[in-house]
């Protein structure tokens, strides 16, 4: 159980928009993500984290003048995912401003690339971005998805989280894409599975509808949780999260 956890706002971008599905389809378009970000900072969120949902797709990362954009405006750390392939990719998005770079689809690829990033810039830029889907074929488990989705790796999810940890990366971003987007609670058991296999930090996201999901995540061992619906939809305000949070007995940095 961890009793301190970290709030991060995620924004999903596809061209300039910020967007928002469930289980990541049906993308609704939400206005200018540099804007939401800002609002997020000045109510206290703790970090950002940008994914553009389509840049596997398309082979490409479309958020560098974004993130250049948000950073001038905002001192939190940042951390950027979607269409990174290279340690050049990574270099690129770390010049105009990123902390920490996540990685999904390049990395089940080629898993060594986790192991070149880390080796290049520190196993706390590199960031393995994991979508996991209950399997249907291994009961009690979940299967690693890429290519926002969509796509199949045959990786079992805690396996593959274990790699990753060994391979470099720093930081796990653990998405249930069964969960994303129905503000309904987020897979605890999943996060569990997760947190206990690992040693490093597993950021959570799926699910939250309030700040009694985020108090279970972190019950659950969660280091930090991804919110998107809640708060671009203003069913909540990061202070209302925040103050949620502790009235459940979990640590949270003050706004």
């Amino acid at each position: 159980m961890a009793n301190k956890i970290r709030l991060i706002a995620r924004l999903d971008v596809k061209d300039t928009n910020l967007v928002k599905g469930i289980q990541m389809e049906g993308l609704r378009k939400l206005g200018d993500p540099n804007q939401f970000a800002k609002k997020y900072y000045e109510q206290g969120i703790d970090e950002l984290l940008y994914i553009d949902i389509v840049a596997s797709l398309y082979n490409r990362n479309n958020l560098s003048d974004i993130v250049r954009k948000t950073v001038n405006d905002v001192f939190i750390p940042v951390c950027v995912g979607g269409g990174v392939r290279s340690v050049e990719d990574v270099r690129h998005l770390l010049s105009m401003g990123a902390d920490k770079v996540a990685v999904n689809t390049a990395a089940i690829k080629r898993p060594e690339l986790i192991t070149e990033i880390a080796e290049a810039f520190g196993s706390q830029c590199m960031v393995l971005s994991i979508q996991a889907k209950r399997s249907r074929t291994w009961p009690g488990k979940w299967e690693a998805y890429y290519d926002c989705g969509r796509a199949h790796s045959g990786y079992d999810v805690v396996e593959w989280a274990k790699r990753g940890e060994a391979l470099g990366a720093g930081e796990i971003l653990l998405m249930s894409v069964d969960n994303e987007g129905l503000q309904r609670g987020m897979d605890l058991e999943l996060i569990e599975a997760v947190t206990k296999a690992v040693h490093i930090p597993v950021i959570c996201g799926g699910g939250v509808g309030c700040g009694d999901d985020i108090v279970e995540a972190a019950r659950a061992g969660a280091d930090a949780v991804a919110c998107a619906a809640v708060l671009h939809y203003e069913k909540e305000t990061v202070p209302e999260l925040k103050e949620e949070i502790r009235a459940g007995g979990v640590e949270v940095r003050s706004v």
